[in-house]
Order: C-alpha cells, then structure tokens, then sequence
C-alpha cells in the first residue's frame, strides 16, 4: 500500500459515502442476527432451522465495495516500480568525402560502400535513448546532423548523399583529408548538444569512416581532446591495399600547346598503418570495410558503445490500476447480481443494468 499513488486524490472524499452506507450496513447485519437469535428461541420447529448468515445482504454489500472501487478508479490510482535504467548511445560519424573516396576499387565506390554500410549501422540502434550526428570532412568539415533520435533524418541525409560526396572533384578544398578537424568537430557537437540540453547520460562514441590520411601531430592533439573526454574514436578502413585511380575532375578546357603535357594519373590506396594508429591512440579499434558482413561490424560497433554505457539509478515508474479497479467493481457487481433469491429482484436489478448501459452506450456514440 505505501507504494500505491493517486493521480487525481481530490476525488477520494466521495469515499464518506459508501462508508456511511457500509456503516448502516453493519447496523441493519446487527439487527437482522439479533432478528434471527429471537426467532430460533421463540419457534419450536421438528427440524433445526438454519438461516443463512448474511441472506440478501450480500448483494447490498456488493454494491457498496462497488461503489467505493469506482471512486478509487475515479482517483486513478497506481503502483510505484522502480526500475533499473541503462542510457543509450551517442555515436557521432566522422564520414571522409575527400577525392580519394571516389576511387573504384570497392563494389561502386568508396563512398558509396561507406554509405551502404552507413544504412546498417542506423538499423542496428535502438532509436529510444540512442541517438547518432553526422560530420563529413576532407580538407574542411562540415556538419550535417545534430545528435538526434530521429532515425527519418538520419536516413534522409543518406538518401541524398548515398550517390555522391558533397564536395566535388573540382573543388581544391577535396583533394586533402583533414582528420584533426574532423574530430574537432565531432568535439563540437557533443558541445553543442550539452549546452542546449544539458550533460548526456549517453556513452559518446566517434566512429571515423575513410581511407586514411598521414599521421601529424595536429592529429595527435584533437586525439589529446578525446582522451580527456573519455571518446574513442572507431576507425573503419574503406578501400583495399591495392587502391585504384582517383577520377580526373572535370575542368574547364584550357588551351593545349606541345609542351603541355597531360595531367599525371593520380593513385589512392588504404592508409590502414594511420588508422590504425589514431584508433590505438585514442583508445578506440581499427575495423575494416569487407572483412566482416556489415551486419556483424554494426552490431560490433553498438556493443563496443554499450559496454561504456554507466547503469543509471532507479527511477520511479508509475503503473496505472485504473482498469483493474474497474474490472474488480464490475465483477463485485456480477457477484452481488448472481446473489439475489428472488426472481423479481433479479429482474428488476437486470432491467436497471441494461437500461444504465443503453445510456452510456448513447453517450459514447
């Protein structure tokens, strides 16, 4: 009893009125036993006569235990549980849109195998408490998605994005891979998040999507950053060993002479050495694009940032009784129905049941 809670207590002083009615009822169950005892000393009968202990006050009492169930429904009571809850996850993606990630030497293209992959990393979450930004970088970054639980604008940002990257080939700003900005970033938004909403329960994680760039030590210090903050960074490897050529932009056309000669064929390959070393230093893990199903690296990934989630305390968690208590008043009204000896009460109790019910049906229409 102490764990049970009203939602609206004002109704419960209606429940004087069914204790003044069980308090005549008490009086006229007095009564009738002192009736009884009287009778059985003063009637001289062959056979002992036994008189039932409550006879048609059941169905009196009935209504009345009735009566004080609704008034408690009215109430809206409910039980107070506390359960255990674990926060979720929030994964920032730090997705390379550099010109090497239009090099074909994965089904399609590196960006867009990373994309595809992308699709199953969103799939595997929870979307309740977990939530997912997006920040794509080359030589600058750009953020696209805020920390959100919003799984529809996660996947519109991949639709739109799963052909192409946002920075084209002819743009100078493609051709370099900025990780040290692309964590700062990352950085940024976690900031950002806690300043409008306050400090998250969720576990951060950065998981850093590209072919890889040069260690340097600018590098090193948005690394320094995440340590501090406690985030690893997730490295994941796209492209192969072998790598492939890098498409020539389209440019305007300029004038040929003889000794101009032809662009020289530019060649990108998987850094797996650099990305190895920024996930090690940032206390994260290097996983690869195709050694494994995407399935398996998404689940991989959500269970790494799972593991860091805190356990958060108890929280009171209210469960509601009304439609119990309600169910039970009905039933005590079937019960005290059922008890009646006498047909034309019976009757006249069934007429007065339907004729309430012909009404709320009329009212609910």
């Amino acid at each position: 009893m102490g764990a049970i809670r009203f939602g609206d207590p004002e109704w419960l002083w209606l429940l004087v009125v069914p204790a003044l009615l069980a308090a005549i009822w008490v009086c006229r169950l007095v009564q009738r036993r002192g009736d009884a005892a009287r009778l059985a000393a003063a009637r001289r009968v062959p056979v002992r006569e036994r008189l039932p202990f409550l006879g048609d006050s059941v169905f009196s009492l009935c209504l009345i235990v009735a009566a004080a169930l609704l008034v408690v429904a009215m109430a809206r009571p409910g039980v107070v549980n506390s359960t255990v809850r674990i926060g979720g996850i929030d994964l920032v993606i730090l997705l390379d849109g550099s010109a090497s990630m239009h090099t074909k030497d994965v089904t399609g293209n590196r960006w867009q195998r990373s994309v595809r992959f992308l699709r199953t990393l969103g799939d595997s979450l929870r979307w309740d408490d977990d939530r997912i930004a997006l920040t794509l970088f080359a030589r600058i970054a750009a953020p696209q998605i805020r920390l959100t639980k919003d799984p529809n604008t996660f996947f519109f940002f991949l639709d739109n994005l799963q052909q192409h990257s946002p920075f084209p080939l002819e743009d100078d700003t493609s051709w370099d891979t900025n990780s040290e900005l692309a964590i700062f970033w990352g950085l940024r938004v976690l900031q950002k998040d806690e300043d409008i909403r306050g400090k998250s329960r969720n576990a951060p994680l950065f998981v850093m999507i590209s072919d890889g760039q040069s260690w340097s030590g600018e590098v090193a210090k948005s690394i320094k950053l995440t340590r501090d903050r406690s985030v690893p960074v997730i490295t994941i490897g796209v492209g192969t060993l072998a790598g492939g050529r890098i498409p020539e932009p389209i440019r305007p056309e300029m004038p040929v002479t003889v000794n101009t000669p032809p662009p020289a064929p530019v060649y990108s390959a998987l850094d797996r050495a650099s990305l190895k070393q920024i996930a090690t230093a940032s206390g994260g893990e290097y996983l690869e694009l195709d050694r494994d199903t995407d399935i398996s690296l998404a689940n991989h990934i959500v269970d790494l940032a799972r593991r860091r989630v805190v356990t958060l305390p108890p929280e009171p968690k209210m469960e509601e009784l009304y439609w119990r208590v309600l169910a039970a008043a009905g039933a005590l009204a079937l019960v005290g129905l059922l008890s009646l000896r006498e047909r034309s009460a019976l009757v006249l109790q069934l007429a007065g049941g339907g004729l309430t019910l012909a009404a709320l049906a009329s009212l609910l229409a």
